[in-house]
């Protein structure tokens, strides 16, 4: 006698909207990795399973670079450095007229993306920038010393995993030359 094993319940949608719908900022970055990297290879998605385990590859050399398990900001570095490479050759595939190749990547940026908590708010960043210039107490007239100042002071109350660096450094540059006027 064959037994037919059938699951309760259909399969949601695509991957990206299946496994990762995660508010808690907090939560260890880690983990919701090992799971879906698990998930993906259940669902025998073979674009997802490869990614995330490339992924998952680069943070145990960063935990054995460590020499122990590196902190969740680190591991949060880790995947937005994957996420902007593919991000980066799916618009260079795109230039050189490869969209095969720039959709593989794309794909591969979505399921990154899935995984990575979300960017601080403008007003937020806006908010720390104004109390990082209101603590920042310099006599330097190079702007560019006092913006270092303030980008050092910002990063002590912000984690850098949590922000998009070149955004800070334009409204910081933004904020200290309307504070000059």
């Amino acid at each position: 006698m064959h037994y037919v094993f059938r699951r309760s319940m259909p399969r949601p949608g695509p991957f990206v909207s299946r496994y990762f719908h995660s508010n808690h900022v907090n939560l260890d970055i880690r983990n919701e990795l090992n799971a879906a990297v698990k998930m993906a290879m259940k669902d025998r998605d073979l674009v997802a399973s490869t990614t995330l385990r490339s992924v998952l590859s680069e943070v145990h050399s960063l935990d054995k670079a460590a020499g122990s398990k590196a902190p969740s900001s680190a591991v949060v570095r880790v995947l937005r450095k994957a996420f902007s490479r593919r991000t980066e050759s799916a618009i260079e595939f795109t230039k050189c007229s490869r969209p095969d190749l720039a959709a593989k990547e794309s794909r591969e940026a979505e399921i990154i993306a899935a995984l990575l908590p979300p960017l601080l708010s403008e007003s937020e960043v806006d908010h720390a920038l104004a109390e990082a210039v209101g603590g920042c107490t310099t006599d330097d007239v190079n702007p560019r010393k006092v913006l270092g100042h303030v980008l050092k002071a910002f990063y002590t109350k912000v984690d850098k995993s949590n922000v998009d660096s070149d955004f800070v450094k334009r409204r910081a540059e933004a904020l200290l030359n309307a504070n000059r006027s």
